[in-house]
């Protein structure tokens, strides 16, 4: 055997095996260019042991975000429906009180709302729809009567502008019944309005009728349905249906005054 290379091959297995000793890094000096101006922390050696500690303490003092309302809402409703379903399935007196203790508290969680709600609304009136459209008796009579008074009072001035076309039958007996409401309208607020008859039988409350040659399809009618109203705006030459059958003479101003002086949705 040869001794050197033996003895030098034992050697550096020796080196490979042996065990490192550590040697402990020196921290680098604080640097106040990095620290102080630039303020760049951790990787900069900057913050002590101290500080590390302090922000750890911050950290885990800080609350826990409560979950989303909407997400509350939706396990209150889980829960109150596996109560519900186990108290039935499983009618045990402790399933069934269990359920209705639960149920109670939603429900005076809902009557607080309610309660809540209303107070709001007392204060803050821009908020109250019964200002604009009143429920109770007496301020609806009184809204009513005011509404009654200005529909009334635009009347003359929709006469100058809108006429009505009036298709009747004469074998229809709900025209009989309707024409004298339009004659009546007619003679009281200088209401234009022509009739028109689909089978060409005469009117008793119109006798300078007209027979249907068109007209009925012409304002956008469809079926042949009769009593039938429209309006007609002279100005623009564009018909606007008001309905079909019966209905009362305050109805029929109504809804004139609706489709003429109301923009849709401003009224409720």
């Amino acid at each position: 055997m040869n001794k050197p290379v033996f003895l030098a091959l034992s050697a550096f297995g020796v080196a490979l095996g042996a065990p490192l000793v550590a040697q402990s890094a020196s921290p680098a000096p604080r640097d106040a260019f990095y620290c102080d101006e630039r303020k760049l922390g951790t990787w900069f050696y900057c913050n002590s042991e101290e500080a590390k500690r302090k922000a750890r303490e911050r950290s885990q003092q800080q609350p826990t975000q409560s979950p989303p309302a909407v997400d509350r809402m939706a396990a209150i409703t889980r829960q109150l429906d596996e109560l519900k379903a186990r108290a039935i399935l499983e009618p045990t007196s402790e399933n069934i009180v269990n359920y209705i203790r639960f149920q109670r508290e939603q429900l005076d969680r809902a009557s607080t709302f309610a309660d809540v709600w209303s107070r709001a609304i007392w204060q803050n009136p821009e908020l109250d729809y019964t200002l604009e459209r009143p429920v109770s008796t007496l301020a609806k009579q009184t809204w009513l009567t005011d509404r009654r008074q200005q529909r009334e009072g635009s009347m003359a001035a929709l006469t100058q502008r809108y006429g009505v076309f009036y298709f009747y039958s004469s074998s229809c007996s709900a025209c009989r019944t309707f024409s004298p409401v339009m004659r009546a309208l007619s003679d009281s607020y200088g209401l234009e309005v022509l009739a028109v008859s689909m089978d060409g039988g005469p009117n008793e409350a119109f006798p300078n009728f007209v027979v249907d040659s068109g007209q009925y399809q012409r304002m956008g009618l469809q079926g042949g349905t009769v009593p039938a109203l429209v309006l007609f705006d002279t100005q623009t030459k564009q018909p606007i249906p008001i309905g079909y059958g019966v209905m009362a003479a305050d109805e029929v101003m109504q809804r004139i005054f609706y489709l003429t002086k109301i923009e849709p949705g401003s009224d409720y």
